[in-house]
């Protein structure tokens, strides 16, 4: 065999064990590699969907903005860590920041708790004694057992959601479903079409509908917790406008529970502004 032919084939021969040695290589290093698992689809909002919660926050709004004011006698129910208790009460509110809280006793009013222009009074008619204070979430939760400010009581009371008119006018971020369990639904649980909302320095606020009426109200903060969830229960029709008899909120920062349940409300009364002043209805 010539020395040039000989030469060639061994070139050659190294060439193929270098090369089988490369793909070896190659192949061991894709098979201990992973691959990256695959990604969910993003979740997709049905234009029907879409629809629905525009055409219920359309009308949510139309609602709110006809409900002014409420009179009833109601029982609460409020659970804490350091205190529960149950009373019969008259509550009387006027948009935007009127409340007055009348808590009975078997002898009569026992404590009459009103809120106007930013000033909280507390009259305890067995001394003859008034007290004023600011009104804020923190009297609010000390005196009529509700950790919020009196404009936002008030919307409690109202059985209204706030902000519904920007809500009405912007288009969900996120829309999804739950179940309204048992203890807030007579009924038993009832399914439940969620829409949130951003509602300014990273909080979310989220409006949940069951059977077209509100039934829920739901705010979080920057940091994902829930700084409040309201549920609302058993409407009726009063004069042309769906009314909540049931209302039960949670507020988990104070770790407080409240149900408040209308005897024969009576909505868009006329109120006299006297009344929410201690000092010239006591």
């Amino acid at each position: 065999m010539p020395p040039g032919i000989s030469s060639r084939r061994i070139a050659d021969r190294r060439a193929r064990r270098s090369l089988i040695a490369a793909l070896a290589l190659a192949f061991s290093a894709c098979a201990t590699i992973s691959p990256a698992p695959p990604q969910p689809p993003p979740a997709v909002i049905s234009s029907k969907t879409s629809a629905e919660m525009a055409a219920m926050t359309a009308h949510l709004a139309e609602r709110d903005r006809a409900l002014t004011s409420i009179e009833s006698a109601a029982i609460m129910s409020y659970a804490a860590p350091d205190r529960h208790a149950k009373a019969r009460e008259n509550i009387t509110v006027s948009r935007p920041a009127n409340l007055r809280v009348e808590a009975m006793s078997p002898f009569g009013v026992a404590l009459v708790v009103a809120t106007h222009g930013g000033r909280l009074e507390i009259f305890e008619p067995s001394k003859n004694k008034l007290i004023t204070a600011v009104a804020n979430a923190r009297t609010l939760e000390r005196f009529v057992q509700i950790p919020m400010a009196p404009a936002d009581a008030v919307t409690l009371l109202l059985g209204i959601a706030p902000g519904t008119e920007q809500v009405a006018s912007h288009a969900p971020v996120a829309i999804t479903s739950e179940t309204i369990s048992a203890d807030a639904n007579a009924s038993g649980n009832a399914p439940m079409i969620v829409g949130a909302w951003p509602a300014g320095g990273g909080a979310m606020r989220e409006l949940g509908f069951s059977d077209g009426n509100l039934a829920l109200v739901r705010l979080s903060n920057a940091a994902g917790q829930i700084e409040y969830e309201v549920r609302y229960a058993d409407y009726h029709d009063i004069g042309g406008v769906m009314f909540p008899y049931s209302i039960e909120a949670d507020f988990p920062q104070a770790h407080s529970h409240l149900t408040i349940r209308y005897e024969r409300p009576i909505i868009n009364g006329k109120i006299a502004p006297a009344i929410f002043d201690l000092r010239q209805s006591s």
